[in-house]
């Protein structure tokens, strides 16, 4: 599994909006059959920030997310509710990993 966490900072009048496109680029995401998972999560103590937890079957499958229409409507939808750019950090799959542990 190749998982990425994306994380996102919005403008506090953005965040309904924010919700609402990340939630269509979520539910388009899962039909993908590179994406094992696509969460996305809004942090309690400061409701203007969001994690994608994005979960992809293998490391080439990222890119080919990027490749979507929905990613691109998502993508230029946010851009302008963005406090900060967003970042991301790689994760790898530790446990379960049948292949690693027999």
């Amino acid at each position: 599994m190749h998982i990425v966490h994306v994380l996102v900072h919005v403008k506090p009048e953005a965040v309904q909006a924010f919700q609402m496109s990340s939630a269509e680029n979520a539910r388009h995401s899962v039909q993908e059959p590179g994406i094992a998972r696509f969460d996305v999560i809004q942090q309690q103590s400061d409701p203007t920030r969001f994690v994608l937890v994005e979960v992809y079957r293998t490391a080439d499958d990222p890119a080919r997310h990027k490749e979507t229409e929905h990613y691109a409507v998502w993508r230029d939808a946010v851009a302008p509710m963005m406090a900060e750019p967003r970042t991301s950090i790689l994760y790898r799959n530790v446990y379960p990993d049948e292949d690693r542990w027999g």
